[in-house]
């Protein structure tokens, strides 16, 4: 596997540190609201990394930490008149509403700030003695920026261009604008823990140094995260890591490109900013999983009503497949039963060799694509040219057999299971369905017209078809039996 090493700026070979295991730390949420779409793009992005690890047969220890002390957040408490912890905690459980909802595996471990003061503090301790950082007298702690020669390797920019294109506080006890904080003296009213330098709570950087050192080691395979991330925080993160451990940080950092909303950089300046909860209730969570792994996570991508409209289409036509797969499978093993010819004929036996060494080749095109820096755009691709193929070749070929059949099933399963898709085993009928007709009920149905139609009842064989149509299901009759969808909306 070849990963897009953004410390390097150029496609690397991937070797772990430890033969058949992979350390990944992903920054994760300040736990004040509830996530927004630009939240879900690393959240799925970072999750089919780790699945595909998975499926290579590597040991992944995915650690995603949890800020669950920031500005942002006591503002909120003090809003709403509670304490920093209860709105942390609330809005942990709803981050893990809306990760369940995207199909997100658990992390190996979601670590929070303030359950790790005790490491942050020895780390800055470190740093200071080592004069990596200063302390000031008013209680803060910054980080030394001049001291660590490196500094700027992560965004490829020199300390000039930072300097002059960065965002910072002007703060005269600093001696450097770039110097960043390390720990923040307390405020009347805030929350805080003790230090040697008196009451305050950890700056923003430090804690993911902390978390990521103290569960994966002093230096990890891969930290990834947002592209808005790269400067300041992960060049922070390498700053004071490496300066305290005089080691590498991470050796492979990746980070997925932004989102735009109808052409423009999703911001709440810009009022185009949406929840995941939000557009979870409009369009499902799966659509929103489907648009985050549709584009090649280094690539902007677009979100829009038409968009969205195109990622459930896209899905729809993932669940028919399988369904149809299923239904044929189904079908092969009846006939099976009743006729040996299809598992003796030789031409049929060769027909379905040629068949499966074909579907082979989609595997392969799909595992390059992963392969070449995790690029899902081209698996998907590979996966929709393998279902035009098939069903090209089973609507024209019924000697295809119930073994081939379960083959490209078992491969279009091991696909999305990668892509982290197709977890509604009810398939996406019943998300679709708004008169909310069960799946079985359907099926009964559909049995009592075949009854109608065997004792030529045509007119309750109608009056069955048109009541599955008035409730927006429509059927097709096959040679190998009845098919049924949802319409389309």
């Amino acid at each position: 596997m070849y990963i897009y090493n953004t410390l390097t700026g150029q496609k690397e070979k991937f070797v772990p540190i430890n033969e058949g295991k992979v350390s990944i730390y992903a920054c994760g949420p300040t736990v004040y609201n509830y996530i927004h779409i630009g939240n879900a793009r690393p959240m799925c992005v970072f999750d089919v990394l780790r699945r595909y690890l998975e499926n290579q047969g590597y040991d992944v220890n995915f650690v995603q930490n949890f800020t669950d002390i920031d500005d942002k957040i006591i503002k909120k408490a003090q809003e709403e008149k509670e304490s920093y912890k209860d709105i942390s905690e609330r809005y942990i459980k709803e981050y893990k509403i809306d990760a369940k909802g995207l199909n997100i595996k658990e992390a190996t471990l979601n670590p929070k700030a303030t359950e790790n003061i005790e490491k942050i503090v020895e780390i800055i301790c470190n740093l200071i003695k080592n004069g990596f950082a200063y302390s000031v007298e008013s209680g803060d702690v910054y980080f030394r920026m001049k001291s660590f020669k490196e500094y700027g390797k992560l965004s490829h920019q020199s300390t000039d261009d930072l300097r002059s294109g960065a965002r910072v506080n002007i703060d005269k006890s600093k001696e450097d604008p770039l110097d960043f904080t390390l720990w923040k003296a307390a405020k009347d009213g805030e929350p805080f823990w003790e230090s040697p330098w008196g009451n305050g709570r950890p700056g923003w950087h430090i804690e993911c140094s902390a978390m990521s050192m103290k569960y994966l080691g002093k230096t990890i395979d891969i930290h990834c995260g947002g592209q808005d991330l790269i400067f300041p925080h992960h060049e922070n993160e390498i700053a004071q890591s490496e300066c305290c451990n005089g080691v590498k940080l991470a050796n492979y950092w990746m980070h997925n490109g932004y989102i735009n909303v109808d052409s423009q950089k999703m911001s709440k300046s810009l009022g185009n900013f949406f929840t995941v909860r939000d557009v979870a209730k409009e369009y499902g969570y799966e659509a929103i999983r489907y648009l985050m792994i549709s584009s090649h996570y280094r690539s902007p991508i677009s979100y829009s009503v038409e968009v969205m409209e195109q990622c459930k289409a896209s899905l729809r036509r993932l669940y028919n497949f399988r369904e149809s797969l299923e239904f044929l499978i189904q079908k092969r093993e009846e006939r099976q039963e009743k006729d040996r010819k299809f598992e003796e004929n030789a031409n049929i036996q060769n027909l379905n060799k040629n068949f499966e060494i074909s579907v082979e080749k989609f595997k392969i095109k799909f595992y390059n694509s992963m392969d070449d820096d995790l690029n899902t755009a081209d698996g998907l691709a590979a996966v929709f040219e393998m279902i035009k193929y098939v069903n090209t070749v089973i609507g024209k070929n019924e000697e295809i057999s119930e073994k081939s059949l379960k083959n490209v099933l078992n491969l279009f399963e091991e696909f999305t299971e990668i892509l982290g898709i197709l977890k509604n085993k009810s398939n996406i009928k019943t998300i679709k369905n708004e008169n909310k007709v069960e799946n079985s009920e359907i099926e009964n149905l559909i049995k009592k017209r075949e009854e109608a139609r065997k004792n030529k009842d045509w007119k309750e064989a109608d009056r069955i078809r048109n009541l599955l149509k008035s409730k927006n299901i429509i059927l097709e009759d096959t040679p190998n039996g009845v098919k049924w969808k949802v319409k389309n909306e």
